[in-house]
C-alpha cells in the first residue's frame, strides 16, 4: 500500500516553484456560480410493468433543446453553438490530438478500493499541479532577454478564446481582468501556498487511515459531522478547496490550448500536453472536483477525444461529451487519425 502522505511529503521536500515577486491584487479566487439539477422520482407504487427507461441525454446533447417538441440539434448547429472562431483551433484537428501513450487513462484517475477518499484526492491534486507547471514555465519563465512566451502583448488576459475570459479578485474583492501572465503568476503561488499548508494537505504519516473495505468489514458509523478526508486529518473546506484548485489548473490548460498550443507544437510537446490534459479532465470529473459549467471553454475537445475512444463509454467525461461533434470534427480533418 502506497503511503500518499509520504509521497506528498516527498513531493514537497523541494520548495514548490515560485512565481516572480511583484505586486499583484489580493490572493483570493472569484467564486463560480452554477445550475444544480434534482433527479427525476418515480413513484415505487405503479403497479402496470412498464418498458425500461432509456438512458437520459447528457448535458452536451441538450444544448440548444428546442423547448417546444424536445427536438435535439444537429451536430453542425451544437458545433456552431460554441461559436469557435472561423478558422478552427489546430487542437480541434484529430491529428493533433494524439497522446504520447496509449491505454485508458481512468485507470489513473479511479480511487483504489482501499485508499481514503481524501487521501486519494491530496494525491491527485499534487500529482497534477507537478505536471502543469512544467507547461506554466514554458510559457512562463522569462529568457535572458527577459523576455517570455505568454507576455502582456500577445495575452492582455487571461483568455480561452474570444469567448471565455476570467477575472481575479483584487484587494476590494472586485474581478478584475488581468494579464494573462500575471494570472499565471497568482496560481502558482496560490496552488503553491494551498499544497504547501501543511494545515490543509498534512504530511504527517501517522494520519494515514485506509478506506474500509464493505467485503470484509462493516465500516464503524462517522460521529458528529462528516467530511471527505476527515479519517485522515483533513480540514472541513478541503474538498472545497481542492475543486478551486482544480478550477484554477484548467483555466491555465484553456489557456494554453487556445494561446500557446502553436508554441507546444513547435518544442515537439503538444502530445505530452494532450496527455497530461485528458488524465486531467477524467479524475476532475470522475472525482467530482469540476462541474460542468467549468468545462465549457474545452467543450469542443472533449467532443473530440471521447469520440476518438480517448474517453471510454461510462466514463463521466464520456457522458458530458457530445459524440455527434466528436464524430463530425473528426469528418472535418479528413478521418481518424493514422496511429
Amino acid at each position: 500500500m502506497v503511503n500518499l502522505k509520504k509521497r506528498n511529503a516527498r513531493f514537497r521536500e523541494h520548495k514548490s516553484p515560485t512565481s516572480p515577486t511583484q505586486q499583484n491584487p489580493q490572493n483570493s479566487l472569484p467564486s463560480i456560480h452554477s445550475l444544480e439539477t434534482s433527479p427525476g422520482y418515480t413513484s415505487p407504487t405503479l403497479s402496470v410493468k412498464l418498458p425500461p427507461i432509456k438512458n437520459s441525454l447528457s448535458l452536451a446533447e441538450t444544448i440548444g433543446m428546442d423547448p417546444n417538441n424536445g427536438s435535439i440539434p444537429s451536430a453542425e448547429e451544437v458545433l456552431a453553438s460554441y461559436h469557435l472562431p472561423q478558422v478552427k483551433p489546430q487542437w480541434l484537428n484529430c491529428n493533433y490530438g494524439k497522446h504520447i501513450v496509449k491505454g485508458n487513462f481512468l485507470t489513473l484517475s479511479a480511487k483504489p478500493k482501499t485508499v481514503e477518499m481524501g487521501e486519494w484526492i491530496a494525491h491527485q491534486v499534487v500529482d497534477h499541479w507537478r505536471m502543469l507547471i512544467t507547461f506554466i514555465k514554458l510559457v512562463h519563465d522569462r529568457e535572458e532577454d527577459g523576455s517570455s512566451i505568454c507576455n502582456s502583448r500577445k495575452c492582455p488576459k487571461m483568455s480561452a478564446g474570444a469567448s471565455h475570459s476570467f477575472t481575479w479578485l483584487n484587494s476590494r474583492l472586485q474581478p478584475v481582468e488581468i494579464p494573462a501572465y500575471e494570472y499565471l503568476s497568482l496560481v502558482q503561488r496560490y496552488i503553491s501556498g494551498k499544497i504547501d499548508d501543511s494545515n490543509l494537505f498534512p504530511t504527517d504519516p501517522a494520519g494515514v487511515s485506509f478506506a474500509d473495505n464493505p467485503a470484509f468489514c462493516t465500516p464503524l458509523p462517522e460521529s458528529g459531522p462528516d467530511w471527505i478526508g476527515k479519517r485522515s486529518g483533513f480540514p472541513q473546506n478541503f474538498m472545497e478547496t481542492c475543486q478551486t484548485i482544480f478550477r484554477q489548473m484548467f483555466r491555465v490548460y484553456a489557456h494554453l490550448y487556445w494561446s500557446h498550443f502553436d508554441d507546444m507544437f513547435c518544442l515537439n510537446l503538444e502530445k505530452s500536453m494532450n496527455s497530461c490534459f485528458s488524465h486531467f479532465i477524467l479524475t476532475a470529473t470522475t472525482l467530482g472536483l469540476l462541474k460542468k459549467t467549468d468545462l465549457e471553454p474545452m467543450q469542443p475537445l472533449i467532443d473530440l477525444w471521447a469520440a476518438l475512444g480517448t474517453f471510454p463509454q461510462g466514463c463521466k467525461a464520456y457522458e458530458i461529451a457530445n459524440i455527434s461533434v466528436g464524430h463530425l470534427l473528426i469528418q472535418k480533418a479528413g478521418g481518424p487519425p493514422s496511429s
